[in-house]
Order: structure tokens, then C-alpha cells, then sequence
């Protein structure tokens, strides 16, 4: 990918935090093992998160990130991250790599309401 920011819109569906990018042929896919406990913590001021939510997303810092996601280690084709402010380690599928080409050290995060 030649993005260094990447923005997904996901939503629950339900009850699973999921997402849909037709870009790189993802469909409803889900957040699972720790991520939706994480994605709860940064929509909880954020108003109908259920409905859907913008999340940006980079290996490279940014202006206005809230969570910084750092490596933890490898299983199942996915990796482990750690949000070590929280003490929450979550999960992310071999999806992660339709996104980056190799594995992030670290991943920062920014949610937003949708703009409507």
C-alpha cells in the first residue's frame, strides 16, 4: 500500500464490531480477541459508535492519535498488540496485511463520528 494514513468505517453488526472496505475485498469482517474491548474504550464519547464510526489508522504518528498500538508477537497469521496505557492486548487477523506489507512495530489510532 502507498497510504501511510488509512481511514475504515466500522460498525457493529450483531453485536461484533465488524467492517466493510470493498477496496481490498472485505466484507463484514470482524474485530476479534481483545479489539471490540478496545474499540469500545475509544467510541465511548462518541454518539451512535454502533451505527458506524470513522477510524484512521497508521504506522507513522499523527496529530490528534488517542491509542498507540505496539507489537507483541505473532499467532495463528495474525499479531498480538498491546494499548499499554490500558493494559488491553488485543488480536489482529492476516487482514492486517491488506493494509500494511509487513507486520507494523506499532499501529496509532484515531476514532471520529461519521460526518453526517
Amino acid at each position: 500500500m502507498s497510504n501511510t494514513m488509512m481511514v475504515i468505517f466500522p460498525y457493529r453488526y450483531e453485536q461484533t464490531w465488524v467492517f466493510d472496505d470493498e477496496r481490498v475485498g472485505l466484507v463484514r469482517e470482524p474485530f476479534v480477541s481483545g479489539i471490540p474491548e478496545m474499540i469500545d474504550l475509544i467510541v465511548k464519547d462518541i454518539p451512535n459508535a454502533d451505527q458506524g464510526f470513522k477510524l484512521l489508522f497508521s504506522q507513522n504518528r499523527f496529530p490528534g492519535y488517542q491509542v498507540e498500538l505496539v507489537w507483541e508477537r505473532e499467532q495463528y497469521g495474525g499479531h498480538w498488540y498491546r494499548w499499554q496505557q490500558q493494559n488491553l492486548e488485543g488480536w489482529l487477523c492476516p487482514a492486517l496485511f491488506k493494509y500494511f506489507s509487513e507486520v507494523p512495530h506499532q499501529i496509532y489510532c484515531q476514532a471520529e463520528k461519521l460526518g453526517y
